[in-house]
């Protein structure tokens, strides 16, 4: 294999979320009939559709939707709007849903979706109508008992709201229980778009606990600056750590002795990103992954931390804000060096909790206030944190796998009680 080969096949999301359940199966000694229905998604759905844009020319966009499992109840997935969407990374960010809310026992079975588009290129116009007609080609699998999309990269309430609309339209009345992380006012819930940044930090303030480090003595890089990165970063500056490097599409800042982010979170209102901000050192996009700091979110993209920059890591946890940031070589780097990691799935679940609560707050038609809503989250997140670090300190394995260990089990009972149909 050419070192070229190499790299490709490491940054490849479908082997690395293949590879972890692999490892998960064989530490809980799956029967290799289980193991061949969990390493596998259920289903695969691919559609090209026709979108009028505003000069009159037709484009046909590439969309995909795949339900990894169900059998812990109705799926549960976001849905992004990229240009290097792809069906095998789809197809590895349904199987971590899965895990994702298994882990923190959640009634879910794991999803996602994507359409293959650079949307900063679409007018609002544009985007609403690839949005409708996407909501439409897959209405034959969606709806509040059976699967329930959600933002992820590029998308956001207002493309919720869309999609929930058009749903709603075919059926002739509203289905609010239909998606996830809408705006308030069609149904959303208080509390959604902070909660996967408020669960990252729920995790890294026990992390930190069970690692004896004050929230004080914490030095935090971030990289990524969207809606993850940000409010991570603002909530464990709140908490007390020092945040001393950020970095955003475009680049990054950094100051060893604390970034003060009110001010930074001013300036990127005004300048739509982190470059330029006075009295902070200019460093690069990945920069924050391998700065002299106490704790690292990885809170953009997959694939961040490789066997290429493992080794520069200088800190002392990791919490990772971010699907997919670490390959396997990474992880085994970070455990040789006693790295303790977050892992995604435990880490990044706020989201996909609060989603819950949405989705349970629009079937009643009963909702709660955003110090409920955070309540119940913290709760959760915390409860799910220590069960996985005792199955870790019991098992002598990483978080990760003691995560999916938690996870995979619980999906495989699942499987077991309910039978092979017919």
């Amino acid at each position: 294999m050419s070192a070229l080969e190499a790299v490709v096949q490491e940054a490849d999301e479908w082997r690395t979320a293949q590879s972890q359940f692999d490892q998960a199966a064989a530490m809980l000694n799956l029967e290799p009939e289980m193991r061949e229905i969990l390493r596998e998604v259920q289903r695969e759905f691919t559609c090209h559709f026709p979108v009028e844009m505003d000069n009159g020319h037709i484009e046909v966009f590439t969309g995909y939707r795949v339900q990894h499992n169900i059998n812990r109840g109705p799926a549960k997935g976001g849905i992004r709007y990229h240009q290097d969407v792809s069906l095998d990374e789809v197809k590895a960010l349904a199987m971590w849903m899965t895990w994702k809310c298994a882990v923190v026992n959640i009634p879910f079975g794991g999803a996602k979706g994507g359409i293959i588009v650079d949307p900063r290129r679409l007018s609002l116009r544009e985007l609403e109508h690839m949005t409708r007609r996407f909501a439409t080609e897959i209405s034959i699998l969606i709806g509040p008992d059976r699967d329930i999309p959600a933002p992820d990269v590029n998308t956001d309430g207002q493309i919720m709201a869309w999609m929930m609309d058009t749903l709603s339209m075919h059926a002739g009345y509203s289905i609010t229980a239909s998606v996830t992380g809408k705006p308030v006012e069609v149904g959303g819930s208080l509390g959604r778009i902070e909660a996967t940044g408020r669960g990252v930090m729920i995790c890294a303030l026990a992390a930190l606990e069970h690692l004896g480090i004050k929230a004080h003595q914490a030095r935090v890089a971030v990289q990524g600056f969207g809606n993850v990165g940000s409010v991570s970063a603002k909530l464990l500056d709140e908490a007390g750590c020092t945040i001393v490097a950020l970095s955003d599409q475009y680049g990054g800042i950094a100051n060893q002795q604390g970034l003060p982010m009110k001010k930074v979170f001013q300036h990127f209102a005004q300048d739509r990103r982190l470059e330029g901000f006075p009295g902070a050192e200019k460093i690069g996009t990945a920069d924050p992954l391998v700065y002299d700091c106490d704790v690292v979110v990885p809170a953009a993209v997959g694939n961040q931390f490789t066997s290429k920059n493992a080794e520069q890591v200088k800190a002392k946890l990791i919490v990772e804000g971010a699907n997919g940031p670490t390959t396997p070589e990474a992880d085994e780097v970070f455990n040789r060096k006693g790295i303790f990691l977050v892992p995604d799935i435990l880490a990044n679940a706020g989201g996909v909790t609060v989603s819950y609560f949405e989705w349970v707050q629009d079937l009643q038609s009963f909702f709660w206030s955003e110090h409920e809503v955070n309540e119940k989250l913290h709760a959760i997140m915390s409860r799910a944190f220590n069960e996985v670090l005792e199955t870790s300190l019991e098992r002598k394995v990483p978080m990760r796998m003691a995560a999916y260990c938690k996870a995979v089990g619980r999906v495989a009972s699942a499987t077991r009680e309910r039978g092979i149909y017919p």
